[in-house]
């Protein structure tokens, strides 16, 4: 009898907090983060778990790093989302045809008049995965047997971002040309995170078409293929033809000092101090005076 009255009692002490409880507006989520592929349709769980509010009022905003954003508000769907989206459920929210921009974290909040706590709020974080578009590669056309060779392949659109492979003539190449027999004879390593294919002394064998794979959760994209020719150096063609040019040098040299000692280059030209007499015509002579350094004449009739 004691007993039943000591929990009558500790119930009674409790029931303020029991109606708090049930007259708090509570939120919760099935799925806080969902993940979807791009061009779906997403679901951000918004359910009211209890409230005493018939009619309570529900706002979507969508949380940008500068600046919020309503999806929904006033009863209606605003912006780029009023032609997409709309409420599940009374409060959960559905986008169609979802894109890259769409990703980011939303946040549902209730306003119920007749709780206690008359206001409650749930973040989503909604993440976009979008598939790989082809990527741009770069092979060089020409390697000499003995140089370094790099291939580069890069992808900017997908999401997570992909990771690459390398292929000739089809095949997969390893990691690590030492990693693999049949590559024992070249000498390359493949970074997957940089799309980067490194050959530290290009071989004939490694002559080829070259492709690479950008793949990540979604799908993958690939770039076209494009050849690399490995071509052996001419060591007697490149010597023969320095010794040709260095002889063209040296008989054009030996022309040219010949032609001085003949005097063709001779210059003829009359320097500023040299003069020639003019010819004196009849009854005028001619003096130069060094003050004007030019001639004048004087007459030699006498008045």
């Amino acid at each position: 009898m004691a007993l039943g009255r000591r929990v009558l009692l500790l119930l009674w002490l409790l029931s303020p907090l029991l109606r708090y409880r049930i007259f708090a507006v509570e939120l919760i989520s099935t799925n806080p983060n969902p993940v979807v592929q791009e061009f779906q349709r997403a679901e951000l769980s918004c359910i009211i778990a209890t409230t005493k509010t018939a009619n309570p009022r529900i706002e979507w905003k969508k949380i940008g790093s500068k600046e919020t954003t309503y999806v929904f508000f006033d009863n209606k769907m605003q912006g780029d989302w009023a032609n997409r989206a709309q409420l599940n459920s009374r409060t959960s929210l559905v986008i169609s045809n979802v894109t890259r921009a769409d990703k980011g974290i939303y946040r549902c909040e209730v306003v119920a008049p007749e709780d206690a706590r008359i206001g409650a709020e749930i973040n989503i974080n909604l993440t976009v995965h979008v598939k790989p578009v082809p990527p741009k590669c770069h092979v060089p056309q020409s390697v000499p047997v003995g140089k370094s060779a790099t291939l580069q392949c890069q992808e900017k659109e997908g999401f997570p971002e992909p990771t690459y492979n390398w292929y000739r003539n089809g095949e997969a190449l390893p990691l690590d040309s030492k990693s693999s027999s049949k590559f024992q004879n070249s000498s390359f390593t493949v970074n997957t995170k940089t799309g980067t294919l490194v050959f530290s002394e290009v071989q004939k064998g490694d002559t080829g078409r070259y492709s690479c794979r950008a793949m990540n959760a979604v799908g993958d994209a690939w770039c076209e293929d494009s050849v690399m020719e490995v071509y052996d150096l001419n060591i007697a063609g490149i010597v023969g033809g320095i010794l040709v040019v260095l002889l063209v040098l040296s008989l054009t040299a030996l022309g040219i000092c010949c032609a001085y000692r003949k005097g063709f280059f001779v210059n003829n030209k009359q320097d500023g101090n040299s003069y020639k007499t003019p010819t004196k015509p009849d009854g005028v002579n001619y003096i130069r005076t060094d003050e004007e350094g030019d001639f004048r004449h004087k007459s030699s009739f006498v008045i």
